[in-house]
């Protein structure tokens, strides 16, 4: 699918992903408000997946709202302005779930479904595309 990464391009966005992950945990326990706070909302914006109950665009337009790291830096920008730790918390915890999903492969979606990301395919799309790429190609799928 044209519009995705391959190769070593996808697994640096991958490790980027991480890094947020570990930054975003590491800031929490600095400043957070408890790791049951944490656990329990850590999956929160996974909630907009179902705008795939409407239809392809409509989830991946509600999906891609809630991946974006706009929002946690939005909430990151107010948290610092106002000096509101609710607004920290809840910039931490997105920013951790955003980068946990793409440091497992899991990027903004494209209106053709849920499958299709930035980071290339994901699920049985991911793996027919490593099995149809030659053996020594240095485009196959991290």
């Amino acid at each position: 699918m044209s519009g995705s990464t391959v190769g070593g391009v996808r697994s640096l966005l991958r490790l980027e992903g991480f890094c947020v992950l570990a930054v975003c945990s590491f800031a929490y326990a600095q400043f957070g408000g408890g790791w049951g706070v944490f656990l329990a909302c850590f999956l929160l914006p996974d909630l907009a997946m179902l705008g795939y109950l409407v239809g392809p665009r409509a989830g991946a337009l509600a999906y891609n709202a809630s991946h974006s790291y706009l929002g946690p830096l939005v909430c990151l920008a107010l948290a610092l302005a106002i000096s509101s730790q609710l607004s920290l918390v809840v910039a931490l915890i997105w920013g951790a779930h955003i980068g946990f999903d793409r440091a497992l492969g899991y990027g903004l979606k494209y209106e053709l479904g849920f499958c299709y990301t930035h980071l290339g395919p994901i699920g049985k799309l991911a793996r027919e595309a490593v099995e149809h790429v030659p053996s020594g190609s240095t485009d196959r799928q991290s």
